[in-house]
């Protein structure tokens, strides 16, 4: 009876046979990795173990093939994330057990991959940004883990995740939070990291670990780090990540979100730069941290696969961006009843940071808000076209120049070719306007033609407070908004 070989591309569609091969070709990848790792093991262990007459069962000695022993079974299994394009990965610092405020997050980072373009982002996250939490109104985000953790130990992680996830709305799929012990430790098992330090600075208020008690002129150090590359172990890794109090501008927490993600650049790099799998001693240390100093929701095979990704992402396609309260920010400053220092979404809505945030990877232009936000420029955007959703999808759009959108609708007349900028202000709002028309690509008209008056006059007998706006925003078919919304 002759064979059939059912991998032939010739009996099988190619998209079939391709993804055969590909998981045919992973599974012996993983197979190949799993046995070299299991005869290095075995060496290093004969090497340091008295097993000469214990022939066997030493074999169950071995920490790290105990964890492994599912990676094989999992050489086909995706990522959670995958599916949808995008992993998305919370990355928390906390102070720990014995330092003061210990479960309060010092850092949170959203890191997000995207597998099909071989990208990376990192977002930070302020720990001032105050968020509503249900029964208590709006606090500090720093505090979701540690009020967590007062309830039951442990779930601080996942309870973060939650929060952000719904805040932003986007789906956070995994969590990792490690405190200041285990921050050290790992990275002085990797060898310690290279960092370009970009501006040198001196800290004379850097904490002293373990002297948060002590008199007020023995609780703080002199911290001073050169501008240049640094081959940074654990503990100047740390120092460099926290510093808070230096002269000039790194002496700021948004310039401290920017060199914790220097940080975690460089431990990308190294990990990068050797192949983990073949050194267990290196993996059974780390293992053994992550026990006691390190928390996440990651499984083994779960954080192999995650390094197979990362090692092909190159630094040029990684992204770094933060929330913060610059001119062109996303966020603004405010005082809470009791005189805590806050930072609050602009109008205390999140619209635009989840735009921000779920189209991270897109390549959309600077937000340039000031000039807009100075003239107080309201916009009614109508669609004059026959696609369906396109006004709304361009009033989100506009909302994060800080246009105020007053109305959205559609117009009476719906055979528009190309949008037009009806300027009710008749040009008092140049600078609006003009910020309008580049990310519009409308025409413009100076006031309004007499069927949009008869519309105006027809909308305010039915409702009475009807506000003018600056400019009446009517979509064409032919924009470059209508196409886009097309393509969607």
């Amino acid at each position: 009876m002759k064979k059939i070989n059912f991998l032939n591309s010739e009996l099988q569609p190619k998209a079939t046979s391709q993804f055969l091969v590909e998981k045919k070709n992973k599974l012996i990848k993983v197979l190949f990795y799993f046995f070299i790792f299991f005869l290095i093991a075995v060496f290093f262990f004969l090497l340091t173990a008295n097993i000469v007459n214990q022939p066997f069962s030493w074999i169950d000695k071995i920490p790290i093939i105990s964890n492994l022993k599912h990676l094989t079974e999992s050489a086909a299994v995706k990522l959670k994330g995958e599916d949808r394009g995008r992993i998305n990965i919370l990355l928390l610092g906390i102070g720990g057990k014995n330092h003061e405020g210990g479960y309060l997050t010092d850092t949170i980072i959203l890191l997000s991959i995207e597998p099909s373009t071989k990208k990376m982002a990192f977002i930070s996250i302020p720990r001032d940004m105050a968020v509503p939490i249900e029964n208590m109104g709006w606090r500090k985000i720093n505090n979701i883990n540690a009020f967590a953790e007062a309830k039951q130990i442990d779930s601080g992680g996942l309870a973060i995740s939650q929060a952000i996830s719904d805040i932003f709305n986007i789906h956070i799929d995994y969590y990792a939070r490690v405190d200041f012990i285990g921050f050290e430790k790992i990275i002085d098992e990797l060898g310690g990291i290279n960092v370009y330090v970009d501006n040198g600075f001196d800290d004379y208020k850097y904490p002293i670990l373990g002297n948060e008690s002590a008199p007020w002129e023995k609780r703080y150090q002199h911290l001073h780090i050169e501008q240049g590359w640094q081959k940074m172990d654990g503990q100047l890794a740390l120092k460099y990540a926290r510093s808070r109090h230096a002269f000039g501008i790194e002496g700021s927490d948004f310039a401290r979100s920017k060199r914790q993600q220097k940080i975690l650049e460089a431990v990308k790099n190294k990990i990068s730069s050797f192949n983990i799998l073949f050194n267990p001693i290196k993996i059974n240390n780390l293992i053994n941290y992550t026990q006691n100093n390190f928390d996440t929701n990651l499984k083994l095979w779960e954080i192999f696969q995650l390094c197979d990704i990362l090692k092909d992402i190159k630094n040029e396609q990684i992204i770094t961006k933060g929330l913060d309260n610059s001119p062109d920010g996303l966020l603004v400053d405010a005082i809470s009843e009791d005189g805590a220092y806050l930072l609050l979404p602009y109008k205390n809505n999140f619209s635009e940071i989840q735009y921000f945030v779920n189209n991270i990877f897109t390549n959309a232009p600077a937000i340039d808000k000031t000039k807009v936000r100075m003239e107080k420029s309201t916009v009614e955007v109508r669609n004059g076209s026959w696609i369906n959703g396109l006004a709304n999808k361009v009033a989100m759009d506009l909302k994060k120049y800080d246009f105020d959108i007053i109305r959205v609708g559609n117009s009476s007349q719906q055979n528009f070719q190309k949008s037009v900028i009806y300027d009710l202000t008749y040009g008092a709002k140049i600078e609006s306007l003009t910020i309008l028309k580049n990310k519009t690509n409308a025409n413009v008209s100076l006031g309004m033609p007499q069927w949009l008056q008869d519309d105006l006059a027809q909308e305010l007998v039915k409702e009475k407070h009807l506000i003018q706006p600056d400019f009446i925003l009517v979509l064409g078919n032919n924009s470059d908004s209508a196409q886009s919304g097309a393509e969607k």
